[in-house]
């Protein structure tokens, strides 16, 4: 017995039972998805190693023509793009998908913490993580010698607009898909929208018909609006956003429709 408790003189405990305070309890399984999510080797390749590797060796070596001017002024927004992709689509869904197959989610879900505070925190780890990426290839562009232009509020906003597009079709794969099915969706849309998306070649060197139909893809606004910012000083690109804002909520209300959580 404590000294406290002696002054007291009863010896007795008043237990409190009850959950923590909800934005604690949100904080906390951020945190712990932020954890898993770095310790997880396949998701340090796809957030960090891959777009990395793609932007050191396409800046070094003249392997796509970029048009004029340097070739990391070019990519890096692109690999900004790519890297958004990697955590809010590719990493979570494959995560989440998991996640769903061996109960976790049933699991939380029976928990104090709400379902949406779950999907909060996964939204949260995903921003954290993404924070993460964006000052590391930030470095590696600067080092390259890459000269940023433009508005930094519109690059925040197609960033923000780009991970709310990307969070809902990666969770409406993974509550819809069995778990082995996403992790082979997930990795093919990756490779195929690192090739089509304009990540890496210009979606000019595409055939005009193939251009209008990549250019309402996601990373291909995100990608081309970070660009027309970036690279070329644009103050704020309508088009891209509006583009990310229609997937983000076809994204998200699908997610919220039809993801199932057993």
């Amino acid at each position: 017995m404590s000294a406290t408790e002696t002054q007291r003189g009863t010896g007795t405990y008043a237990p409190s039972p009850g959950a923590a305070p909800l934005p604690r309890m949100i904080a906390t399984q951020a945190a712990l998805e932020t954890k898993m999510l770095l310790r997880n080797g396949e998701q340090l390749l796809l957030t960090v190693v891959i777009p990395t590797l793609l932007l050191v060796l396409f800046s070094a070596v003249d392997i796509v023509d970029t048009g004029s001017g340097k070739a990391v002024d070019f990519l890096a927004p692109g690999i900004l793009a790519l890297a958004v992709m990697s955590t809010a689509f590719t990493g979570q869904a494959i995560a989440t998908g998991f996640e769903r197959r061996y109960g976790v989610l049933k699991r939380l879900g029976a928990s104090p913490l709400p379902r949406w505070g779950l999907m909060t925190a996964k939204t949260l780890s995903v921003l954290v993580t993404e924070v993460l990426q964006v000052v590391l290839l930030a470095v590696i562009a600067f080092a390259l010698g890459w000269s940023p232009h433009g508005n930094p509020f519109a690059v925040l906003l197609l960033l923000v607009l780009g991970t709310a597009a990307f969070s809902g079709l990666g969770l409406l794969m993974a509550g819809t898909l069995k778990a082995e099915a996403t992790l082979a969706a997930a990795n093919l849309v990756f490779l195929l929208l690192l090739v089509g998306g304009g990540v890496i070649v210009p979606l000019d060197k595409f055939p005009d018909a193939a251009q209008s139909v990549l250019g309402l893809l996601p990373i291909s606004a995100l990608s081309d609006g970070l660009r027309d910012v970036l690279q070329h000083g644009a103050a704020m690109p309508w088009g891209d956003l509006g583009i990310l804002a229609v997937w983000a909520v076809v994204g998200l209300g699908a997610a919220g429709r039809f993801f199932r959580w057993e």
